[in-house]
């Protein structure tokens, strides 16, 4: 990383912008969310195939489906504390169901939404999503691979939940990223630790790396941008390789991409493990850095993990 950021917002917008040139089935929706999801740039040059339902998300979705049964590929962006959290019933009914190809792609994931406090900061929308039959989920890590992946997806069928985070972020893929479907990346090889995080948690997992090979500790890092489907086999392959794991993510430890690899692992291959997120508790309002400290969510944590299971002896 060499210390550029981007907004991952900002990224959205862009990729619109480019799939509506190149696709003339995408259309894309809000709910009164235009300016902060950065959609505006396609509404500008593609008003025709915008709309924007105001504050009513469980009418966005229902519409969202409608649009997908017409043929037309619908982005329906808006908050992620209030898709899913009020529309769960449209999203699992009228989407997931039939199996639609409604890409939605909410933004302000996670506690990193800062001074909005509890109230707006989404910490359960991945485990809510991803028991829902047919959807993908998916967290990308930066804005070059929210870009890569936002394109990536109007090309899949099938609905989509993708989750942006509100502030600029370290770039990680500076050299381009391609997205491959259910498959993680391959950040960092080591063989004493494999670090499995997603969205923001891939910058200070990669801090962590470093910070434990300085140690002469060789961590892993793999990025999962799909959490489902989730790819299990290169789970597998790096819990066998390293013989423990710790997962980071900016999310609720109950249900979240940590527990999907535990899921995987006890199945597949038991390992050491060690999870490191949001405790199974609420925010509160404060600066983005301030709470990610806070609540456990830093390189520093990350790496006190690793080494707690380095001296377990595992």
């Amino acid at each position: 990383m060499s210390g550029k950021q981007g907004a991952m917002r900002d990224a959205y917008g862009e990729a619109l912008l480019e799939l509506g040139v190149s696709n003339p089935k995408v259309v894309v929706l809000g709910a009164d969310t235009t300016g902060s999801l950065k959609s505006g740039v396609f509404a500008n040059d593609f008003p025709e195939r915008f709309f924007n339902f105001g504050i009513a998300e469980q009418n966005l979705m229902g519409i969202a489906a409608g649009f997908a049964l017409a043929g037309k590929i619908p982005f329906a962006g808006t908050y992620a504390i209030f898709v899913p959290g009020k529309c769960v019933d449209q999203i699992r009914n009228n989407i997931a169901y039939p199996n639609l190809s409604v890409k939605i792609v909410c933004s302000h994931g996670g506690i990193s939404v800062g001074p909005d406090g509890a109230s707006h900061q989404q910490v359960e929308d991945i485990a809510i999503m991803r028991t829902i039959p047919r959807m993908n989920v998916i967290v990308p890590s930066d804005a070059v691979s929210t870009r890569a992946i936002v394109k990536a997806i109007a090309e899949i069928n099938g609905p989509f939940y993708v989750r942006l985070t509100r502030p600029s972020t370290p770039i990680v893929y500076e050299n381009g990223f391609e997205y491959r479907h259910g498959k993680a990346t391959v950040v960092a090889d080591g063989s004493d630790v494999s670090i499995i995080a997603c969205g923001i948690m891939i910058p200070e997992a990669i801090k962590a790396a470093a910070s434990l090979k300085r140690k002469g500790v060789s961590a892993a890092v793999l990025d999962l941008p799909a959490i489902k489907p989730i790819d299990a086999e290169t789970i597998v392959k790096f819990a066998q390789k390293c013989g423990r794991v710790v997962t980071a993510e900016e999310h609720n430890v109950m249900g979240g991409m940590g527990s999907a690899v535990a899921e995987v692992l006890c199945e597949s291959r038991p390992t050491p493990m060690k999870r490191v997120g949001v405790m199974d508790t609420f925010g509160e309002s404060g600066e983005a850095s301030e709470l990610l400290k806070k609540y456990g969510l830093t390189s520093s944590d990350i790496e006190a993990a690793a080494e707690l299971l380095m001296r377990a002896g595992h």
